[in-house]
């Protein structure tokens, strides 16, 4: 509430300005983001109030927006589990909590019978919700297989990706992404999906965690290593995740896959592709991450199917990945 007050300007009318807008919560999904990790810890978020407003009809300035950024395939869910809003694609922007509106200086309250009005309207209290967000991986080509099986070596190797690496399991706690390219017009996003284990399904260890990352990948490379460091079977352990994946997700076993033997430069790595090639009645890859042996073969294989992917066509009224 303000009136003119100024030398020789008797009666000077009310001139109250109105004030800011308060600042919106915004989430959007930015491709250079790749984990959630940087909103650990952090619950509240709130962004600024507006300025109130002055004399001589000056608005107050606008509060600033809060903007967090998350990767690409982001979900919003309220507090009850519901699925506010899918970040599906770079730059896809969800409105979390709108700012209160500014209040009306008491300029706007003048009327021919009331030239000197001595309201004003107060501004309206922004909006306050409680979201969770989970992140669905969207990549391209997936690696899946038990923990250990050189998912990280091979990433490493591929992209620019550094995941931790190291001789025991479940090294990996969270996805990696990497791109991986070939000359300027050839790349795909290839993703180290932490290793799963019997029961995943069930949400044994992180079983839940990881198949929702899976879920979100159009191609799937699975790394058989030919002798676990738990002395397994590399047979068993494959037919192992395949049921994870089925008991997860019956969708999932249709999904295009490359099975790959790793350390081929070990004896035993041929026999075991042999074998896993009479098991599932497809060619075999065999390549080592750490001489470099059949990784050009890999990369444009997953070219091949993924290119194969795009130019199929669609169920009725569904989408790509």
């Amino acid at each position: 509430m303000s009136f003119r007050r100024e030398a020789n300007v008797p009666q000077g009318g009310p001139d109250g300005g109105e004030g800011g807008d308060g600042g919106d919560i915004i989430i959007i999904a930015d491709e250079n983001v790749s984990s959630l990790t940087n909103l650990v810890g952090r619950k509240h978020w709130q962004a600024d109030r507006g300025a109130n407003g002055q004399g001589s009809m000056k608005s107050g300035r606008d509060g600033a927006d809060i903007e967090i950024r998350v990767p690409p395939g982001t979900l919003v869910k309220d507090s009850s589990g519901e699925v506010l809003f899918d970040l599906d694609h770079h730059e896809a922007r969800f409105l979390a909590a709108k700012g209160g509106g500014g209040g009306r200086g008491n300029k706007h309250f003048a009327t021919s019978t009331n030239r000197a009005p001595r309201e004003f309207e107060r501004g309206e209290l922004g909006e306050s919700r409680t979201v969770m967000l989970e992140l669905k991986l969207i990549a391209d080509v997936g690696l899946i297989g038990k923990p250990n099986a050189g998912k990280s070596t091979l990433l490493s190797r591929l992209s620019r990706a550094t995941p931790e690496i190291a001789d025991y399991p479940f090294t990996t706690k969270y996805p990696n992404l990497g791109v991986v390219r070939i000359g300027f017009d050839r790349q795909f996003v290839l993703a180290d999906i932490p290793g799963l284990i019997e029961g995943a399904h069930a949400g044994v260890g992180l079983g839940h965690e990881f198949l929702r990352h899976v879920e979100r990948t159009r191609v799937l490379v699975h790394l058989i290593e030919p002798i676990p460091a738990d002395q397994s079977d590399p047979i068993t352990n494959y037919r192992a995740i395949h049921e994870e994946l089925r008991l997860y997700d019956e969708s999932l076993i249709t999904r295009p896959e490359l099975v790959v033997v790793t350390k081929c430069e070990l004896s035993e790595a041929a026999e075991i592709a042999d074998k896993l090639e009479a098991e599932i009645g497809q060619p075999v890859l065999r390549i080592s991450a750490v001489t470099g042996k059949g990784l050009p073969d890999l990369i444009n294989r997953v070219f091949d199917i993924l290119k194969e992917v795009a130019e199929a066509p669609q169920p009725a009224g569904q989408n790509a990945n």
